[in-house]
């Protein structure tokens, strides 16, 4: 069912590509920084990867809206040294839903707020031994929903830089304890995204 409906989403998208005139879309290519909240390493160690489409519209003078979708690398890392050499890495792949408005805060300039939906294609975990197995890995969910906040530039004609970042609301997974408070019992992605957007259709 999830399969539909992100096949159907997409194949919306790409009609109003090619008969809503009022509609801009292209390509999204970009790069995530994640941390996983609730874990014990600190620092957007764990590099991912992010590419999709998008489509977006005026409606008004100076706002606009817009909708993504794209497959999204996430995760955590936590940084080896030669005091800790042991590794852990937590490698999260996502297909994602974004909806945001943007206000134009000049002509090149755009801050943004939205909201993304992402299905969880699939959850692995290293250490120096290699994969977690199943029986030894805390199971992950499959939907997460993420708020962002960013900010967009456009420096070239049919090309922008986007920046935001986000933090999950609903869990990644539960952590194994038992506390009166919703995030010390659970783990949430955080991410910061920097990203190209080529305009294909005007």
């Amino acid at each position: 069912m999830t399969k539909k409906l992100l096949s159907t989403t997409l194949f919306f998208m790409i009609v109003n590509l090619a008969v809503a005139q009022r509609f801009d879309g292209g390509a999204i290519v970009g790069y995530n920084a994640s941390q996983v909240e609730g874990d014990t390493y600190k620092g957007y160690n764990k590099p991912g990867f992010v590419a999709g489409f998008y489509v977006e519209t005026d409606i008004a003078p100076a706002i606009f809206a817009a909708m993504e979708i794209k497959y999204s690398q996430k995760g955590a890392r936590k940084k080896v040294t030669t005091k800790d050499p042991e590794k852990y890495i937590m490698r999260l792949n996502y297909i994602e839903l974004p909806f945001y408005l943007a206000f134009r805060t000049n002509d090149r300039g755009s801050v943004l707020a939205g909201l993304s939906a992402g299905y969880l294609i699939s959850g692995k975990e290293f250490d120096n031994y290699g994969e977690f197995i199943p029986e030894d890995q805390n199971e992950f969910n499959a939907f997460d929903l993420e708020p962002f906040i960013g900010f967009q530039f456009d420096f070239l004609e049919n090309l922008k830089a986007d920046l935001r970042l986000g933090l999950s609301v609903i869990p990644i997974r539960g952590k194994p304890v038992n506390t009166n408070y919703y995030w010390q019992n659970n783990q949430f992605n955080n991410v910061i995204t920097l990203a190209l957007y080529y305009q294909i259709s005007r």
